[in-house]
């Protein structure tokens, strides 16, 4: 399903999440507007927890990513249970930063605790599902290994829900709906609190990105990130505009980078995104 598109939304991914690398997770505003970052390349990361990291790295999201792509390489259907094996594997020699989901499940697997996934209600696993649409031949399919993976790692009614609904509006993009009228589609789907969220999102179009972000919250939660990414796909219609203001208004600007991304490029093309950001330290 779409599996034309798979790289380039993947790569889509990478790049915003390469590109957000180097404001990511500053949340005073002062130092957001003094940081010495070149807003119109890739820069090394500014924080501590990504120590080591260069300019064309990834933040831990990314890297999670380019996993799940290398364990999908040669197959054609999702085994939940082979891809937490690999993961926990990758997990006992990573040198990048752990959060606490991934810290927990960990844990979990080590005891023998099932399910093994945290409760963890952080948006940014939603960014990593992408590579899913090359082993799924139907929608229905595809909503369902985005639901899996989400619980190898974040098993919370939250993060679940945020992850389907961006399943299915990327679905309605790639069959070339307007974004904003894929979303209206869904309201009847999701509960009133939820689609509370969505409408937050929309009706701030018109703010400042700055100002809507810090409203919502730039943390990493879905009650926080999650009405960022709504109002970055209905403001803007230039992704590169989308990830530098994005970027600007800090905080976990890459998990709302990373879905905004691919959504956005489910009915575009990486030509719109400079050639320099492109240039990440990965081969997909």
């Amino acid at each position: 399903m779409f599996k034309e598109k798979v790289n380039t939304l993947v790569f889509a991914a990478l790049v915003a999440d390469s590109y957000s690398l180097g404001a990511h997770w500053i949340y005073d505003e002062k130092q957001l507007q003094e940081a010495p970052i070149d807003w119109e390349r890739l820069n090394a990361p500014m924080v501590a927890w990504h120590k080591g990291k260069e300019a064309g790295d990834f933040t831990h999201y990314g890297d999670q990513t380019v996993w799940l792509r290398a364990f999908l390489a040669d197959k054609t259907t999702f085994d939940p249970e082979a891809y937490r094996a690999f993961w926990f594997e990758k997990m006992q020699h990573y040198a990048g930063y752990i959060d606490g989901a991934s810290r927990t499940t960990v844990e979990n697997i080590k005891n023998n605790v099932t399910p093994s996934g945290s409760a963890s209600t952080d948006l940014s696993v939603v960014g990593r599902t992408t590579p899913l649409l090359g082993v799924s031949s139907t929608p229905e399919d595809f909503y369902a290994n985005v639901e899996a993976f989400i619980k190898l790692t974040h098993n919370s009614p939250k993060a679940l829900m945020a992850g389907d609904f961006f399943a299915r509006l990327l679905v309605m993009v790639l069959e070339k709906k307007p974004i904003q009228e894929a979303m209206l589609s869904l309201k009847n789907s999701y509960s009133k609190d939820f689609w509370q969220k969505v409408e937050q999102g929309m009706e701030s179009k018109d703010q400042e990105t700055f100002a809507a972000i810090r409203a919502f919250g730039p943390a990493c939660d879905v009650d926080e990130g999650f009405s960022g990414v709504v109002h970055l796909l209905c403001k803007y219609d230039n992704p590169k505009e989308m990830l530098i203001q994005n970027a600007k208004a800090g905080g976990d600007s890459s998990a709302r980078g990373m879905i905004a991304a691919v959504i956005f490029m489910a009915n575009s093309s990486l030509e719109q995104l400079p050639a320099s950001w492109q240039e990440i330290n990965a081969k997909l």
